[in-house]
């Protein structure tokens, strides 16, 4: 939780002229709770040009943290800071150079990237990110990890690149994203790892729209089990992108350990959730190399919804969808570690969102989920129509 205090104006030295602008800082105290920290005290540092209002020169993110419990490294920081370069940026169209580096809930991770975004014209949602930068990484402490068979503790060096691009076609709003890793050096076995995304809206009619999700994961069979896929939730390398898992009792384990609480992403095969959580429960590695996915949402009219537009200003940061899904996938059979079976489920879901975007139209808000795979095409012993429930954080498909 946040809350600035105040802002703290620092002459510009880079500017002799006396009505150049002055450097903000603006501190905010921050607390937070995992079980090995306990409450974990301490500010967040936001620095800035004064008026850019976050996407000017010489931004700076910060946070410095003391964990109240005293475990064995009770100090913990994440700063960020971020350079444009005006040769090659514009309105909505930065390039820019990020130094970013961590260190708490027992990972640390250092690294440097280029960023460069397309802006077609003045709509913010229309855009293309590249993203290629290099950065070292340790897993130093596995008291945070409620799953240690997830991780391996040896330092990686990865080369990463990313590409996002989101427009609107004959059907609706669509957004392709590319990933790539690649360890390339240290003693770790050098492997590559790669996804794929393609999401599609299509208005069906004035009540009616149906999302569709293509997922594809590839890795190679030295892999880092961090960055390998899973049926039903997103690699635990994605886990640190997210104060709420980032270590273990933010969400209590037994929470998690129950099979009922999904993070969301890769295949997202949402009614095999408590198939693999119950796996790790037992110590086995539910892993795969490859897995691809098809994820479809056909949202109907929510009355309640409807309500909460209405609502002065909260109507328009809130949203609550009604869904039927089906989901479905398997392995591409092109490494040693695969899921032989196609495996399929489909039900019954609800989505709240909170969201206040950013200067860009990017999404930072809250979104919660509940769903309700009543049939799976593979239950194991159970029967293959049953009420299950997963509550899941994060959209499977965000458009």
């Amino acid at each position: 939780m946040i809350l600035v205090l105040a802002g703290i104006s620092i002459p510009n030295e880079l500017h002799a002229q006396d009505d150049d602008p002055s450097y903000e800082l603006l501190p905010a105290p921050d607390a937070w709770y995992n079980s090995v920290d306990g409450v974990r005290v301490g500010i967040r540092l936001r620095g800035q040009v004064s008026g850019t209002f976050g996407d000017g020169p010489h931004r700076l993110n910060a946070g410095l943290w003391l964990g109240t419990n005293f475990p064995g490294n009770p100090i913990s920081y994440y700063l960020k800071y971020t350079e444009p370069i005006p040769a090659i940026s514009d309105f909505g169209s930065e390039g820019s150079i990020s130094a970013e580096t961590s260190y708490r809930t027992g990972f640390q991770s250092h690294g440097l990237t280029f960023n460069k975004r397309w802006q077609t014209g003045f709509n913010e949602m229309n855009y293309k990110e590249l993203a290629i930068g290099v950065r070292g990484e340790h897993r130093f402490n596995e008291d945070y990890l409620l799953y240690r068979q997830l991780w391996q503790t040896q330092w990686l060096y990865l080369a990463n690149a990313t590409f996002d691009f989101t427009d609107v076609n004959g059907l609706g709003r669509y957004a392709l994203s590319l990933s790539v890793d690649a360890n390339i050096a240290g003693e770790a076995d050098r492997f590559l790892r790669s996804e794929v995304i393609l999401r599609q809206k299509v208005e069906l009619s004035e009540q009616f729209t149906l999302s569709g999700r293509l997922y594809s994961g590839f890795a190679t069979d030295n892999t880092a089990p961090e960055y390998l896929f899973t049926h039903s939730f997103q690699s635990a390398r994605s886990w640190m992108e997210s104060g709420l898992t980032r270590a273990r009792g933010t969400i209590p384990p037994s929470w998690i350990q129950i099979g009922n609480i999904q993070i969301t992403g890769g295949p997202n095969l949402r009614g095999y959730l408590k198939n693999d959580i119950q796996s790790l429960n037992k110590g086995n590695v539910p892993l795969y190399t490859s897995l691809s996915a098809l994820n479809l949402e056909l949202d109907y009219p929510n009355p309640l919804d409807k309500g909460l537009k209405k609502i002065p200003v909260i109507g328009g940061l809130v949203d609550l969808r009604s869904y039927l899904f089906w989901d479905s996938g398997t392995s591409l059979g092109l490494t040693s570690i695969e899921q032989n079976n196609v495996l399929s489920n489909a039900g019954l879901g609800f989505l709240l969102s909170i969201d206040i975007p950013d200067y860009l139209g990017k999404s930072r808000g809250l979104i919660l989920r509940y769903d309700m795979p009543f049939w799976l095409s593979h239950p194991g012993t159970e029967n293959a129509f049953k009420f299950r429930q997963v509550f899941g954080i994060g959209a499977t498909i965000s458009l």
